[in-house]
């Protein structure tokens, strides 16, 4: 029963998902905190905190988290809580 709910549950995330929270790279943190903050904020495992901080470190931004607008606002605030320059928008998919 649950397999024929998750395929409902995942369209109507991705319709009522049209944010995303952007990390973008700053002169003043350091890369080994970005991905301690990734870690211990999203939930992310070591190895895709540091893929995240490298794209910010290297690309100059990353995705870190997509959902609904209020969602992502939470999300910006926390990342100024921690020091981090963030932004949301709306998703480009």
């Amino acid at each position: 029963m649950q397999t024929l709910e998750q395929p409902e549950i995942i369209e109507r995330t991705l319709l009522d998902t049209p944010w995303v929270t952007i990390v973008w790279n700053d002169p003043v943190n350091l890369m080994s905190y970005v991905s301690h903050v990734f870690r211990s904020y999203f939930g992310f495992t070591e190895q895709e905190a540091d893929r995240r901080m490298l794209l910010v470190h290297n690309e100059g931004r990353a995705v870190v988290a997509t959902g609904n607008r209020e969602e992502m606002e939470r999300h910006v605030e926390a990342m100024h809580d921690y020091g981090l320059w963030a932004t949301l928008q709306k998703s480009e998919q």
